[in-house]
């Protein structure tokens, strides 16, 4: 499960980072409006807490945002203010829980687990294909898959950007944690897993290599019309 924290108070936002990194979850800080659309545009988030005021934006706005681009990710508000109008506004906007500071770190990781657990599904199903990055599970015509780790999450971002070209730079950001310390070639390691593990055995094809461009997701294949 991925989580981002748009949180400015920068003390803050680390606590909360390390805390539910001790738990499992991976964990993603932005200390900003900006900063937060960068990531949601570039991954994908099982759930976001964030702020209600921020530097440069407020979380309401960032919430129409998020469920804009994915209506399964839940959004948790947090934020100073206590009055029930605050809290309905927040929630008619689109937040799906509203958690008033000071807060204690318990009941908010009990609420985090709550909208995971009532979050939509993550299940990716193209034709007879699907992907279940929750339990790291491909089928394919109801026979699993054996492919695992960083090829299967290549495949995921892939599919979820399916008729996009996405470049290597952009894969080492979303899914590697610290995609600075690991060098572009990883990714043609991981394409080649996909192809082996996944594409020659099934007799299909799923990434297409776009020359000095990056990746694309290419199933099912187009059917060519007869002119």
């Amino acid at each position: 499960m991925r989580i981002l924290i748009v949180e400015d108070e920068s003390t803050l936002n680390r606590t909360l980072q390390e805390g539910l990194q001790d738990i499992g979850y991976q964990v993603d800080i932005a200390e900003n409006f900006k900063d937060a659309e960068y990531f949601i545009e570039i991954r994908n988030y099982d759930l976001v807490l964030t702020d209600w005021m921020l530097p440069d934006g407020d979380g309401l706005e960032l919430t129409k945002l998020i469920k804009n681009r994915s209506g399964r990710t839940s959004v948790v508000i947090v934020s100073a203010r206590d009055d029930k109008e605050s809290e309905i506004k927040a929630l008619k906007t689109g937040a799906d829980d509203y958690i008033k500071k000071p807060f204690d770190f318990d009941i908010l990781l009990a609420r985090i687990k709550c909208r995971l657990r009532f979050g939509g599904t993550n299940v990716i199903t193209i034709e007879n294909l699907a992907i279940n990055p929750d339990e790291e599970k491909i089928t394919y015509e109801g026979k699993e898959i054996e492919l695992k780790g960083k090829p299967f999450e290549v495949l995921t971002h892939l599919a979820r950007h399916r008729d996009q070209i996405v470049s290597k730079e952009q894969l080492l950001d979303a899914i590697w944690e610290e995609p600075e310390l690991v060098t572009p070639n990883v990714i043609e390691v991981a394409i080649n897993q996909i192809r082996q593990k996944m594409d020659k055995p099934l007799n299909i094809a799923t990434i297409e290599t776009i020359r000095r461009r990056g990746y694309r997701f290419c199933y099912p294949p187009k059917v060519e019309k007869d002119i």
